[in-house]
């Protein structure tokens, strides 16, 4: 990753990230559904970063590079709304899981119907 152009306050951000991720990664080393959890969305908000800076420098083909960003924010939306919901009560459930589609649905209208 280049960091060059965004400073040490984006290092010290993405080190966080992975200093986090990684200490979650250890403490549920025993629970393998957690782990893969923690890993996928570790993952994915790091190929985020990357296609969002792709984005902004106007690198590759605009159109898959917005694809790709929303496919991963869509993809982190439901991976956290299905952590989230089962939590809650049935009916604060459906709410999240109503409230996670519909955060997609604008998304793609926002990037692709806009």
């Amino acid at each position: 990753m280049n960091f060059d152009r965004h400073g040490v306050l984006t290092k010290l951000g993405f080190a966080t990230l992975t200093c986090n991720s990684t200490l979650a990664i250890y403490r549920s080393r025993d629970d393998p559904r957690s782990v893969a959890f923690v890993a996928g969305a570790y993952g994915a908000i790091a190929l985020l970063f990357h296609f969002l800076r792709r984005f902004e420098r106007g690198e590759g083909d605009r159109g898959r590079t917005k694809a790709a960003v929303w496919l991963l924010t869509t993809l982190l939306t439901a991976m956290f709304a299905s952590r989230v919901a089962p939590l809650m009560p049935p009916a604060v459930g459906v709410l999240v899981y109503l409230m996670a589609a519909g955060t997609a649905g604008a998304g793609f209208w926002a990037f692709f119907l806009q």
